[in-house]
């Protein structure tokens, strides 16, 4: 992968000790973490030149750290590259790096994760529901109109503005039409098994915008009722209760939104209402 070369003395002071009060590139000061991945940290970081507050995703070069982090790496940067200029997908605004790190400066998402509102309240009412989930449809629409899909849709990636909007993050399992086989099919197994559409696993091919339709499905359901719809400790068991559609429903839950739901954790994917079906619906 390509990176940024370093002049010398480009980077006045480095994280070290677990601190975070570095500035990098004399261009943002590092403050508190915000968030921990596998792979990565991310950092509260002010701008020096405007003052402004950003997100700082600080990885470790994948020669230094996990080989396969690379084609992630690369993905997450093409696909946010790609996806710049939706209201409702975080913002990249540079990519710097230095010898053994990578850093993505993102826009801030001030209202956090959606996943801490779900466990702070339990659920939200069906009136927030359809707004978060009418933003998210328009959202991944506008990803499959651009050639990514994302592949790993969860709570946990979706974040709030300061205005409580709805932005998609974490693309680093996004997939971009040059992974697209002969067949017109994605092969790569990956997302949370309890977000991901059944066909995924069984590594025969799958189309990736229907599989990212699943996901919304889980979420819209997650999002009312404050569960999964399908739940197992044991894998094979809860693969089993997706074909066979066990869902139940709670009785608050709307008839307009019962079967949206229902169309889209169809276990048949030819069958599935995509998210351009989605769009087309009044509700």
């Amino acid at each position: 992968m390509n990176s940024t070369k370093t002049p010398k003395n480009l980077v006045k002071r480095t994280i070290s000790g677990g601190k975070s009060d570095g500035i990098i590139f004399e261009k943002y000061q590092l403050g508190h973490i915000l968030g921990r991945g596998s792979f990565a940290k991310v950092y509260y970081g002010r701008s020096l030149e405007d003052n402004s507050s950003v997100a700082i995703k600080v990885i470790e070069k994948p020669s230094n750290s996990d080989p396969d982090m690379e084609p992630r790496l690369i993905r997450e940067v093409s696909a946010m590259r790609r996806l710049n200029n939706h209201p409702n997908i975080l913002k990249l605004h540079e990519v710097m790096a230095t010898k053994i790190k990578i850093y993505l400066v993102i826009e801030l998402a001030k209202g956090g994760e959606l996943f801490t509102k779900l466990l702070a309240r339990g659920r939200l009412s069906e009136s927030t529901c359809r707004k978060y989930f009418q933003q998210l449809v328009f959202t991944v629409h506008f990803c499959h109109q651009n050639g990514v899909v994302h592949r790993d849709l969860k709570p946990q990636n979706l974040l709030l503005d300061g205005y409580g909007n709805l932005k998609v993050s974490d693309f680093g399992l996004s997939a971009l039409p040059e992974q697209i086989r002969g067949d017109g099919m994605l092969h790569t197994a990956c997302g949370t098994p309890v977000y991901t559409a059944p066909e995924v696993v069984r590594r025969n091919g799958y189309d990736g915008a229907k599989a990212d339709a699943w996901s919304c499905g889980v979420i819209f359901f997650v999002m009312l009722v404050g569960y999964l719809p399908f739940q197992d400790s044991n894998i094979p068991n809860l693969y089993k209760k997706i074909i066979r559609r066990e869902i139940n429903f709670p009785l608050w839950i709307s008839t307009p939104a019962r079967n949206i739901i229902y169309r889209l954790l169809d276990p048949n994917p030819r069958t599935r209402f995509g998210v351009e079906d989605l769009m087309g619906l009044s509700w």
